[in-house]
């Protein structure tokens, strides 16, 4: 397994297998090619024998200097299980510090249920929330009128 990060000319390798890998959930728009031109020195890619296998695109915030944001991580079908996804957060965490970063975030939707237990798994705990929802704090409206987030948080 080879972690690097990523180059601009991954995002044409990713954009087509990327709703494929969430079994043909419209994913794509949440990974415009933005983050493949602005972020290469905070975002990575797994690959295996050439083939791209996995990605995380993280990036430093600009507002809160000591933290970092996951924004899309993703690992395909057939390697999951794997610890790909752990190396990539590995990766990105190790970057943070070589930042001076000591907090990462990262949200996902409160019906994502491998994604909550994911998180949990690799320390992260669930930041706040005004409601719960299936017994998780969630924030109301987070991404928009009637988009739920659970908001996440690790010290690294």
């Amino acid at each position: 397994m080879n972690i690097r990060y990523v180059k601009q000319s991954d995002y044409y390798v990713i954009s087509p297998l990327i709703n494929e890998w969430w079994n043909g959930g419209q994913m794509i728009d949440k990974l415009p090619k933005m983050f493949f031109d602005h972020f290469t020195n905070t975002s990575f890619i797994a690959e295996e024998n050439g083939e791209i296998v996995g990605f995380l695109i993280g990036f430093l915030s600009q507002t809160h200097l000591d933290e970092g944001y996951i924004h899309f991580a993703g690992v395909h079908p057939s390697y999951r299980g794997s610890h790909i996804g752990r190396q990539l957060y590995e990766s990105f965490f190790q970057r943070m510090k070589a930042y001076g970063r000591s907090l990462v975030r990262c949200v996902t939707s409160p019906d994502n249920k491998n994604s909550i237990a994911y998180h949990f798994r690799m320390g992260f705990e669930i930041e706040g929330g005004n409601r719960v929802v299936n017994g998780i704090a969630v924030h109301s409206n987070y991404d928009g009128p009637g988009r739920e987030r659970v908001v996440f948080v690790k010290r690294v």
